[in-house]
């Protein structure tokens, strides 16, 4: 096992720790903007269910195991995962959505790379990871803005 592979994983937990971090300062919004990343992989698993798309190590050596067949390739769920946090955290906190939008891009060409997903799966799931995040956040900023306004009321 090579360290891409073992690293196309651990960058997920690289999110977590920064969600936790958030989460001191931000509680709420840092638990809404979570729950984002929870909307947008379930998303991703109706859609893989829909477009059952084989992956390509099915047909070509990899650098990591194959997953087991059933487990679709469009589109990829660490890349989902990866957008939708990367979003998330700069809805938080700008200068580590940076750290967070960098580490999302790693994460899906890590994905290619290692063989278990093409280009397209992985742009397909930042995008939809990040749409669903950002819906998430801005939703719960205006709620939040308008428990303000009826708070000064």
């Amino acid at each position: 096992m090579t360290w891409l592979v073992v690293g196309t994983d651990a960058v997920l937990g690289v999110f977590a720790l920064m969600f936790a971090w958030l989460w001191l300062g931000f509680r709420l919004r840092a638990v809404l903007a979570g729950a984002g990343v929870v909307v947008a992989y379930a998303i991703s698993e109706v859609i893989k269910l829909v477009v059952q798309e084989e992956r390509p190590c099915r047909g070509a050596p990899s650098l990591a195991d194959c997953p087991e067949p059933g487990d679709w390739s469009f589109p990829s769920n660490h890349s989902v995962i990866a957008g939708a946090s990367a979003v998330a955290i700069w809805a938080l906190h700008r200068t580590l959505g940076w750290v967070a939008a960098v580490c999302a891009v790693a994460a899906a060409a890590s994905r290619v790379v290692v063989g278990v997903h093409y280009v397209h799966d992985v742009v397909a799931g930042l995008l939809l990871g990040a749409l669903v995040s950002w819906v998430i956040a801005v939703l719960s900023k205006k709620r939040n803005r308008d428990v303000v306004l009826e708070r000064v009321r």
